[in-house]
């Protein structure tokens, strides 16, 4: 059956991969929107829209006739990322953005079929204390932390009642991949900070983060993989899913992967604020994009807030070690999506695939 889906946050770390896996697939026509064009559409029909301009959207009905699938992966973020978590004005702003398109989406899709939402484990509070390990698909905080996701939930399952169209939800993890620019990828920030260390004449990749926890990551192609299948099986009707890649990680302990993929010796563990001394250093990286002829543009268009969501994820600060942050994926298991990936591989994988592109320099 023919597919027509919608990706709306096509640059982002989810919508970019999405977008890759959906105009991959046979018989399958693909729209990514968003309001900067990405580096590589992938085979997909790319329209510039901003989600948060109501206008826009409605103006933008006539694309959305015959859209089957929508998935659902913008993301306003602002910088000091951590703090915006729980604000007020980044809550409505993304509940407003949902509003603005799926209104014109309704009116102008009768043949939709399927609606992907992307959560996460804030929905079980990670970001303010510990979760209850492991986290269950069954154990949100929605009534205890406020955050966008419930008010996103909240408009596809009232608009839902009583159609024939579906949706899913899914709460992935920490998510890896290759895109640019995103609010919340680590590959390029410490891809970054690796090609500074060697700009310093370093060979030994030293660990900037805390004391490690025990954590989950989750490959940005396996979860759009995931996010195929939700659109298709009878069993990911209307309900949630936590998604990770099967297996359990600490930073330190994976380190020596990463400094190998990256070119580096493993080094000692250095506390560094990425943050605050690698996302100043504009002038050094010209001169690193102009040794290696990178395409990978300024810091803050390749990096975008991901210096900080590096320092927040790898622990910069913490002297002890946290507690673990597990969500189970029986569910999705049982449901009928198995797929699983090394961690490990991941990280070499991704590293790989922006050395590949030449966004950053070669190991």
């Amino acid at each position: 059956m023919v597919r027509k889906v919608l990706i709306a946050g096509a640059t982002g770390l989810v919508g970019h991969a999405a977008m890759k896996h959906f105009s991959a697939e046979k018989g399958c026509e693909v729209i990514a929107v968003s309001r900067r064009r990405p580096d590589e559409t992938h085979g997909a029909r790319w329209l510039p829209l901003d989600l948060t301009d109501a206008a826009a959207c409605a103006e933008f009905t006539p694309e959305l006739a015959d859209v089957t699938h929508l998935v659902y992966a913008a993301l306003h973020e602002r910088p000091g990322l951590v703090a915006g978590w729980q604000e007020e004005e980044q809550i409505r702003i993304n509940d407003l953005m949902l509003r603005n398109l799926f209104g014109p989406l309704e009116r102008a899709a009768p043949g939709l079929r399927h609606v992907t939402l992307l959560q996460g484990t804030k929905a079980y509070g990670v970001h303010v204390r510990p979760l209850m390990v492991p986290a269950r698909e069954n154990r949100s905080e929605m009534h205890e932390q406020p955050n966008f996701y419930w008010n996103q939930e909240r408009l596809v399952r009232e608009a839902q009642t009583g159609k024939a169209w579906s949706w899913s939800i899914l709460r992935p993890v920490l998510i890896v991949g290759d895109s640019v620019g995103s609010a919340m990828n680590v590959i390029p920030a410490l891809g970054v900070y690796a090609a500074m260390q060697r700009r310093a004449g370093k060979s030994r990749l030293d660990y900037p983060g805390g004391v490690g926890r025990v954590a989950q990551a989750v490959d940005a192609d396996l979860l759009a993989r995931c996010i195929g299948w939700a659109g298709q099986a009878e069993a990911a009707r209307n309900e949630i899913f936590n998604v990770t890649n099967g297996d359990v990680f600490v930073w330190p302990n994976v380190w020596p992967a990463i400094a190998d993929a990256l070119g580096f010796a493993v080094g000692d563990h250095v506390p560094l604020a990425l943050d605050r001394e690698i996302r100043p250093c504009e002038p050094e990286w010209v001169e690193i994009r102009a040794a290696h002829g990178l395409k990978s543009g300024t810091l803050k268009d390749f990096v975008g807030l991901s210096f900080e969501y590096a320092d927040y994820t790898m622990g910069f600060g913490r002297d002890r070690p946290g507690p673990a942050a597990l969500v189970s994926t029986i569910k999705l298991m049982q449901a009928g999506f198995t797929e699983v990936m090394d961690t490990e591989t991941m990280f070499r994988k991704c590293f790989a695939e922006m050395q590949a592109k030449r966004l950053l320099p070669p190991p």
